[in-house]
């Protein structure tokens, strides 16, 4: 006889790891299970709203999870990642949802990924509307997992941010990261692996080992985004992932225009170097690969930007002037 759980797919692990998911989320959770999750659209601080939706994931930074033993934090990795990506449009978050794809459920390890993006919707006030948790035996080896989420925010269509009214001369400000956050793991993971080094080596420059290094949390740039869009006259904001600081400040230049970065006036977190040298990595992949120590990059023209680097709050994230649009 073969039934369904003979042939890889668990339904009871399935509903456990719900009713988990249920426990995190208390009250809040009230609507999972059902057909589609339902978002509570505050119509009356819009006269003309947008709804700004991103879908991405961690790509292989569940590789050093799995190494680790480690899966707290990927989730929230997630959530820091999509926040960014639509605020950078100047949208507010309002909901999430994810995916996690496995070939057999492990409760607990599947349990962990969900607290992390637990805490980092409630840490800024999102629904997590729904999810999937699929189980796929034959396409995903044992112990190995996919995690994708999407998310949903809005912004008034006058505030819409586009980039396009950017010009020749706007200065381009750097916000720090505190490592790759999200990109970069297949280099980071194929260096470190040929370099003979081990992801639990703790090693002096870094303070701490090589795999807590590698699975710092993508830091969310929402606190400074908001203060940016509230007090200066902001022209273009730019996450940088996926394709490093050329591919992504590229994306919101007006045609004909480019960014002339100093690569040289910010401080990178140790980890970059330490890959630089034992990679021998060409500085070409290096800088469109990995984020290289900032993840987000604001423009404005000069004077707009003397006031950001003068007045930025103390408590947040502190601007670096990195370069100009020509």
């Amino acid at each position: 006889m073969i039934d369904y759980r003979s042939a890889g797919v668990d339904i009871d692990k399935g509903d456990q790891l719900v009713s988990r998911i249920k426990e995190m989320l208390g009250s809040a959770g009230k609507g999972l299970g059902h057909f589609g999750g339902a978002i509570a659209f505050p119509v009356d601080k819009y006269k003309h709203p947008l709804m700004i939706s991103s879908i991405d994931g961690v790509g292989t930074k569940v590789k050093i999870a799995a190494a680790m033993g480690k899966y707290d934090t990927i989730g929230s990795d997630l959530v820091n990642h999509s926040i960014n990506d639509i605020a950078c449009c100047g949208a507010e978050p309002l909901a999430f949802l994810d995916y996690i794809a496995m070939s057999s459920i492990d409760v607990e390890v599947a349990a962990d990924v969900i607290q992390g993006i637990v805490n980092a919707c409630k840490k800024w006030d999102i629904s997590l509307a729904g999810g999937e948790n699929a189980e796929m035996p034959g396409v995903y080896k044992e112990g190995e997992l996919d995690l994708v989420g999407s998310i949903f925010g809005v912004v008034e269509q006058s505030k819409y941010i586009n980039g396009e009214s950017i010009k020749a001369g706007d200065v381009l400000i750097g916000f720090p990261s505190n490592g790759l956050h999200t990109n970069g793991y297949s280099l980071a993971r194929n260096v470190v692996s040929a370099a003979g080094k081990n992801y639990d080596e703790n090693l002096p420059e870094l303070g701490t080992t090589i795999g807590e290094a590698l699975l710092k949390v993508h830091y969310c740039y929402l606190g400074e985004i908001r203060n940016l869009l509230e007090n200066f006259e902001t022209k273009g904001l730019a996450h940088i992932t996926g394709g490093g600081i050329p591919g992504n400040v590229s994306r919101i230049m007006p045609k004909g225009l480019s960014a002339n970065v100093d690569y040289g006036c910010w401080n990178e977190p140790p980890i970059f170097d330490l890959l630089r040298k034992w990679g021998q990595t060409p500085e070409d992949d290096m800088r469109s690969t990995y984020n290289l120590g900032i993840g987000l990059i604001a423009v404005f023209d000069g004077g707009e930007a003397e006031k950001v680097l003068k007045n930025f709050p103390g408590n947040l994230v502190q601007p670096v002037r990195i370069g100009v649009v020509e």
